[in-house]
């Protein structure tokens, strides 16, 4: 996720939101905040394309794959413990679904990152248990699934086997997948009648507009160094990969 500590969004719903507001609101959302049919409704979706997504990877990846998901999934959780400062007196950090469809794909990628926040939840608690399904979906699927195919489709536009159309990609849909994501959280607050829609999405977007930038950047970094180091480890590998195809973790 893209957080910055445990914010009280109750204070939103005051006529004293715009001076109570601290500078950063959480992506992650705590027990409490989120209604019972709300939460219920993300943890059916979440369940659900995690099921289809299990069964994909199972029939359509290589079992080389498995190690990579492993490595990526290290690579994610520690990026996102690594915070990087923006504007206000808070900080941001890599969320990690975009590049994790950029390796892996939408389906392994959004398991990597269903277990990249379920560990989090359980160890760190960060985000509820009972609201793990709504975090997950904003925050894993939607940035897995969502991020992969805007990237496959600008990279594709642009040049598939060009590295300016790949970077361009990833940051387009980084940043987006960041956007995306909180807004979605925006609208589940609402729904759930924590706080109004308008100023949520305020506050979200506020903030995580800045933080896309961040993700974008490490996100493009990241696809960088593997394009020039091992450009046969992405899931759409460039055509001048072809030749490292029998060293490739990952299905064509």
């Amino acid at each position: 996720m893209i957080t910055v500590g445990v914010v009280f969004l109750h204070l939103l719903s005051s006529p004293l939101w715009r001076w109570a507001l601290p500078s950063h609101l959480a992506l992650h959302i705590p027990d409490g905040f989120l209604s019972l049919p709300v939460s219920l409704a993300t943890w059916v979706v979440a369940v659900a394309l995690i099921a289809v997504a299990l069964k994909r990877v199972e029939s359509e990846y290589k079992d080389r794959t498995v190690p990579l998901m492993g490595v990526c999934a290290a690579f994610i959780f520690a990026a996102q413990m690594i915070n990087f400062p923006i504007p206000g007196g808070t900080s941001g950090h890599l969320l990690g679904g975009t590049l994790a469809g950029a390796l892996l794909g939408p389906w392994a990628g959004s398991l990597v990152m269903t277990v990249v926040f379920i560990v989090q939840s359980i160890l760190f608690q960060d985000g509820g248990l009972t609201v793990l399904g709504a975090n997950v979906f904003n925050m894993g699927l939607i940035g897995t699934f969502g991020g992969y195919y805007l990237y496959r489709a600008v990279r594709f536009a642009l040049g598939r086997n060009s590295l300016r159309g790949t970077l361009i990609g990833v940051a387009i849909a980084a940043w987006l997948s960041v956007i995306v994501a909180a807004v979605a959280t925006a609208i589940q607050l609402a729904l759930s009648g924590t706080v109004p829609l308008a100023v949520a999405l305020t506050a979200m977007l506020s903030w995580h507009i800045l933080i896309g930038v961040g993700e974008a950047i490490i996100s493009v970094t990241t696809i960088s160094f593997i394009w020039r180091s091992r450009p046969d480890l992405l899931y759409d590998a460039p055509r001048k990969a072809h030749s490292l195809a029998s060293k490739s973790l990952l299905p064509r």
